[in-house]
């Protein structure tokens, strides 16, 4: 099987690969040729040096897309995007990238089946962000999206077009809407939603992290573990079960900041949480509260994706697979 794996050197991409160099049936079938492909330059993983190529590129310049496809790749994993900050901040870009790179992908796929019979099995990341308020206690798999930003849009809008280019047959794919990951390793990016890890990843290092929202502030949430098994999961299913609505939401946690919090007091002490400093942002909390905070995503359970239940276990395996289980 040949995979494509477009936004590779992010961290759920790292994550995706690592699962691969560690399993290369781990996807369903053995990948024997992969692609790594991102703005920046991907690194291949220890491992995959005989099977693996890596290259920069930008989906939304023309001709860019079909390098990709060329290869007629079997398993394309879409990550690659523009995140919420920054596509609300950066209107141009947003679009190019999370809306007009997604469709060119798209395009590309459906020339290269024009030439030959192809249909590859494509994944996308998508999120959350494509619901938009006045929201029901819970929102359910009947709810609409309607998003309040920039960002949801583009995603609501990259979703659609995934579900009917799956209905005529040009690809065979799955939305998959993340909850927001955490805690995400390495360092703050621009994301509206970093600050959930930042309060959790830097106190458990020993450092100062910054909290712009209120502690009663409410939100949906899985580890980046869980992310990798919603991807490997979706390449794996019989979409035949999934039928004709191809986009589905995550299953996850829903908590509040300040049940994040006391789960870090039981893990770290008291110590950590003094780490945390309040700094109210308004740009900040003003996204924040356009976004969903709590999901019946039966639909998904049903078809066999599965996430956390605790904080407490959420970071457990930031521990287990980031820190090797040591912390302050």
């Amino acid at each position: 099987m040949h995979m494509l794996v477009i936004g590779a050197a992010g961290m759920v991409g790292r994550k995706l690969t690592g699962k691969l160099a560690a399993d290369r049936t781990a996807f369903g079938r053995e990948t024997t040729t992969l692609t790594l492909a991102d703005a920046v330059e991907p690194e291949i993983p220890a491992g995959l040096e005989d099977i693996a190529t890596a290259q920069t590129t930008d989906l939304s310049r023309p001709g860019e897309a079909e390098k990709l496809i060329g290869g007629r790749p079997d398993l394309i994993l879409h990550l690659a995007a523009v995140v919420s900050g920054e596509a609300e901040a950066d209107f141009d870009k947003g679009y190019a990238v999370n809306l007009d790179g997604s469709r060119m992908l798209f395009e590309a796929i459906r020339r290269q089946s024009l030439r030959e019979p192809y249909c590859p099995r494509v994944i996308f990341a998508s999120s959350i962000a494509v619901f938009g308020r006045p929201f029901p206690d819970r929102i359910g798999d009947e709810f609409l999206a309607a998003p309040l930003t920039s960002y949801g849009t583009q995603k609501a809008m990259t979703e659609l077009l995934l579900a009917d280019y799956s209905r005529r047959g040009i690809f065979d794919g799955i939305g998959i809407r993340l909850p927001t990951i955490c805690i995400r390793p390495g360092k703050p990016n621009k994301a509206a939603s970093g600050f959930f890890s930042n309060i959790l990843r830097e106190p458990l290092a020993g450092l100062e992290a910054v909290l712009p929202v209120d502690e009663n502030v409410r939100h949906w949430f899985a580890s980046p573990r869980a992310a990798v098994g919603f991807f490997v999961h979706a390449a794996r299913i019989d979409t035949s079960l999934v039928g004709s609505r191809r986009n589905l939401t995550m299953p996850g946690l829903s908590a509040l900041v300040g049940e994040e919090i006391e789960a870090l007091r039981r893990v770290a002490g008291e110590r950590a949480v003094r780490l945390i400093r309040r700094e109210p942002d308004p740009d900040i909390q003003t996204i924040v509260a356009g976004w969903p905070t709590d999901f019946d995503a039966r639909r998904a359970e049903e078809l066999g994706f599965t996430a956390e239940t605790s904080f407490d276990d959420i970071i457990r395996i930031h521990l287990e697979d980031e820190l090797e289980g040591a912390h302050p």
